[in-house]
């Protein structure tokens, strides 16, 4: 869930779903509905020799390098997600523009991420980190310097834009495939706990990052700072170890061949391909409640723009307390049990928006949502390090990270008209009714039984 609260994101629509996704949703199901083993995944999948045993995650000096260079490089991805909108439409007075801008910035995962999976586990994982960063240091010092010379188009904006947020998702997929390879097996949902604690604190210091942008003498010096924050994320990507050895992938073959490879080993791991095609559907829910959040507080709530970022930070708190929790429910329950379970509650807290009359109702579904939804994330993440081939995660992490997108487009699109057609609560009815949907579906298949 990198975003995150952004990242993911009315009584008919119920049926929209039904017709258009579910059929798709039990067919797939069906096929897939064999009996197998669904721990072997874990135990056959062709993993790097695991490091010396730790008994916390903290003494793993890998994590603790790429922990710290994360903090810089998401908190300067904040920055400028935030102050490159604010500066074209300081430029143009137009709203578009800076709704272009955030369109701009989604298409590299949706058009870019397979493709940069390939390449991430062809060449040296630190090596492209490096470049990553180092990219994009450069590109906001050369935007700084064409604001501040008065040379600054928007188009140079927009291509920025899209480079920007190409180099972030490539530090961040090679970031996942260092971690599968520094990080024990029985560590790494602890690691992916802890970068979920840290990616949200993040999230809720948006506010006060927003604020603090808005108090710069020019906006553009927001530039600058960032660019100075990536200078030391660079320099602390450098205390990384090298690979003691090269990919096994740029040995193979070309780079289609890898790419064809890639969907070959997400196709035969089973349980992570069925995983992959319910996302789908979760990630749609989602994007119809996270769609109606804002405009439901403005709209009916009557919230202004300082209550609203208080309350939407409760979203972030619940965000924490999961990211706290995983590692012990993971330790004591199955984890097909616990997706199930979140599948459930979250279908609980779209429905308690729908019946949201008051603000501490508004904030009770935030919180539940938050919770349960990194809960959610960090079991998936955790799951798609454990049974895929060290030497295959980026790849995988680039497909199904495009794939669990597809289902937003539709979702999105049609909360608006339903939201147009009988009101936000309608949407949020539906975005229950589908998850409801989709648990009954799932307690059926075998993935309820994965270990």
């Amino acid at each position: 869930m990198t975003y995150h609260l952004s990242a993911i994101q009315k009584g008919k629509f119920s049926n929209y779903y039904s017709t258009l996704f579910l059929p798709l949703f039990l067919a797939t199901m069906e096929k897939e509905k064999e009996v197998f083993t669904m721990s072997s995944p874990k135990t056959q999948a062709v993993t790097a020799p695991e490091a010396p045993a730790f008994t916390s995650i903290w003494r793993n000096r890998p994590f603790l390098i790429l922990f710290l260079t994360s903090a810089f490089v998401t908190c300067g991805a904040k920055v400028y997600e935030l102050a490159l909108p604010l500066i074209l439409y300081d430029m143009t007075r137009s709203p578009l523009t800076m709704t272009a801008m955030k369109s701009i910035e989604f298409l590299p995962n949706l058009l870019l991420a397979m493709f940069i999976g390939v390449l991430v586990d062809r060449f040296s994982k630190k090596r492209w980190s490096q470049w990553m960063v180092f990219g994009q240091m450069v590109l906001l010092f050369l935007l700084y310097a064409l604001v501040e010379s008065g040379q600054a188009a928007v188009i140079h904006f927009y291509v920025a834009g899209f480079l920007l947020m190409a180099f972030n998702y490539g530090y961040g997929n090679a970031r996942v495939s260092i971690i599968k390879q520094v990080v024990p097996r029985p560590l790494l949902t602890s690691a992916n706990a802890r970068f979920s604690f840290l990616f949200t604190l993040i999230d809720i210091m948006g506010p006060a990052i927003s604020g603090f942008i808005l108090l710069l003498s020019s906006l553009h010096n927001g530039l600058l700072i960032t660019g100075f924050a990536y200078l030391i994320a660079l320099i602390a990507v450098s205390f990384l170890e090298k690979e003691s050895h090269p990919a096994i992938a740029a040995q193979q073959g070309t780079f289609w061949q890898d790419f064809r490879a890639g969907w070959q080993e997400l196709l035969s791991n089973r349980p992570l391909w069925m995983i992959t095609i319910l996302v789908i559907f979760l990630n749609a829910t989602s994007g119809v409640y996270d769609a109606m959040i804002i405009f439901f507080a403005k709209d009916h709530l009557k919230l202004d723009n300082s209550q609203l970022g208080l309350v939407l930070s409760a979203a972030g708190v619940g965000g924490l307390i999961g990211s706290t929790l995983v590692a012990r429910l993971r330790k004591r329950f199955p984890t097909g049990k616990i997706l199930g379970t979140t599948i459930l509650l979250l279908s609980v807290s779209y429905l308690l928006m729908a019946l949201a009359q008051s603000t501490w109702m508004l904030c009770l579904s935030l919180f539940l949502s938050g919770m349960i939804g990194t809960i959610e994330s960090i079991c998936i993440w955790t799951f798609r390090q454990e049974t895929t081939p060290a030497h295959m995660i980026g790849r995988i992490s680039g497909i199904t990270g495009s794939i669990f997108k597809l289902g937003m487009v539709f979702s999105i699109y049609g909360s608006g008209w339903v939201t147009v057609w009988q009101g936000p609560w309608a949407a949020f009815l539906a975005a229950a009714v589908g998850n409801l949907l989709i648990f009954l579906v799932y307690r059926r298949l075998t993935l309820w039984r994965l270990a």
